[in-house]
């Protein structure tokens, strides 16, 4: 397992991209000539940058109208990497690019609690052997600061800010996928703007976003799951709360599109967790043994094509702090970030 570097990111929009370019360049380059971000790895036919040249500027000039800071970090990153700006935006639009796949082996585990002290968990489950792609970054953002975990470039996966909010996600297929804003993008400017669970919500329902997803938001008092279908919204609510890849909504599991073998492992991962229950925020050795175990971890079968795990976390929204295991989390060595530590080595705004 490669080491996972931690990236300090500061300063104006396009200075973050840069210094997070620079930092990985080698990484970044060698992902993007490896079948043009592994894509081609992926397809049923060879992937071509210019011929995903419209379908990225259209994606682009959505987020340059609705996130513009966010816009000129990936411009950033392309100079930092020293690659075409659409390489560089390719990056943030991967899954998008690839479309609907309604086979999939595992799309992510998310469960969260505020029963006692708030927590959220769940494992990453991609394929393209991700594994190696990992990065944290420590964001000074224009409001707040975060944790945030990265994939190949990506600016946002999943993290915690300084507000106390902690944010993770589900792939949910169903309705029109169309130029947008990524999930991803839309995950990082809630941890750069939330001061609150209701203003993440907020946000996530007035974006423009690219496809559809479900939204986990963990607070120091309240949890939520949004789950987003075209331009409709719904809102779910509890003391405990788990998603994996199906609708939970009942008007929005109608038009779930999941192929139902893909829907009977989404629902085995989902009761699993139920069943088990979700474990006190501060019993480490219990949330990692769940996100370690089939069948919420998903194994890897050799098939660069199918869906595995390849990172778990456990959020503390509450302490700002992220509990990473990078690759197979049965296998893999913790690793703790927090925004405390960040602070006290005065390296921060």
């Amino acid at each position: 397992m490669n080491s996972v570097p931690l990236l300090e990111l500061s300063g104006p929009p396009r200075d973050r991209g840069i210094t997070h370019g620079r930092a990985l360049a080698g990484r970044l380059r060698g992902f993007l000539d490896d079948s043009l971000a592994r894509l081609g790895h992926l397809a049923d036919r060879p992937v071509d940058l210019d011929a995903l040249r419209p379908g990225i500027a259209a994606h682009r000039d959505v987020v340059a109208a609705a996130l513009p800071d966010l816009a000129e970090e990936v411009d950033g990153l392309a100079a930092g990497v020293g690659v075409d700006r659409d390489a560089a935006w390719l990056l943030q639009l991967r899954r998008e690019l690839m479309g609907y796949s309604r086979v999939t082996a595992g799309d992510c585990t998310t469960y969260a609690s505020v029963r006692g002290r708030p927590v959220l968990a769940q494992t990453v489950d991609l394929n393209g052997n991700l594994d190696d792609q990992v990065a944290v970054l420590a964001v000074s953002g224009p409001r707040h600061r975060s944790l945030v975990l990265s994939f190949a470039g990506l600016l946002g996966y999943l993290g915690v800010n300084d507000a106390g909010i902690a944010i993770g996600l589900n792939l949910v297929l169903g309705g029109e996928w169309e130029p947008g804003v990524p999930p991803y993008l839309a995950i990082r400017h809630v941890l750069d703007s939330a001061d609150s669970v209701d203003q993440a919500v907020e946000i996530l329902c007035e974006l423009p976003l690219a496809s559809s997803r479900s939204f986990m938001i963990c607070g120091e008092e309240r949890a939520v799951c949004v789950e987003s279908l075209g331009s409709q919204r719904s809102i779910l609510e509890g003391a405990d709360l788990a998603h994996t890849n199906h609708f939970l909504d009942p008007d929005f599991a109608e038009r779930d599109e999941i192929n139902i073998f893909a829907k009977n492992s989404s629902r085995r991962r989902l009761e699993a967790v139920r069943e088990a229950g979700i474990p006190d925020a501060g019993d480490t050795a219990s949330h990692h043994r769940l996100l370690s175990t089939p069948p919420i971890l998903v194994p890897d079968n050799g098939d660069i094509r199918r869906e595995r795990t390849v990172a778990a976390v456990i959020l503390r929204p509450d302490l700002g702090e992220i509990r990473l295991w990078p690759g197979d989390p049965s296998t893999a060595e913790e690793q703790v970030h927090s925004l405390q530590q960040w602070s006290a080595s005065g390296s921060h705004r």
